[in-house]
């Protein structure tokens, strides 16, 4: 499974992705939106991790970019600042879950993998 992070916490998507490689899962990450979209239209990922909220830029709006560009991939939100608004809205607009930051790292991957295989991934 290929997957890529976005969160404008560094130090914790960096710490992320170096956990789900030692699970098998390569994962990419970034802490910038627009650069989330340029990545996701030049690599097919299986499923992309998105903070709901980053400075200057929702999840919300990255998720809608993503889609025009590169459709195909399942999205999970994974947030520390959501509420059930923002819930509502992610699942509104296609996004197989959305978690509260801390998750443990195995929801996480299970939640993946339901986000590929809801997107036709085969993982």
């Amino acid at each position: 499974m290929r997957v890529l992070l976005v969160d404008d916490e560094g130090e914790l998507v960096s710490a992320l992705a170096e956990r789900l490689f030692f699970r098998g899962i390569q994962a990419d990450w970034t802490t910038d939106g627009k650069k989330a979209v340029e990545m996701a239209a030049a690599v097919a990922y299986d499923v992309i991790v998105l903070d709901m909220k980053m400075p200057g830029v929702s999840g919300l709006s990255v998720m809608q970019k993503i889609k025009e560009t590169s459709p195909g991939p399942g999205f999970v939100f994974l947030t520390g600042h959501g509420s059930e608004e923002d819930r509502d809205a992610g699942r509104a607009a296609g996004a197989s879950f959305y978690l509260m930051k801390p998750v443990k790292i195995d929801v996480l991957v299970e939640k993946m993998k339901m986000a590929a295989i809801e997107a036709g991934k085969n993982v």
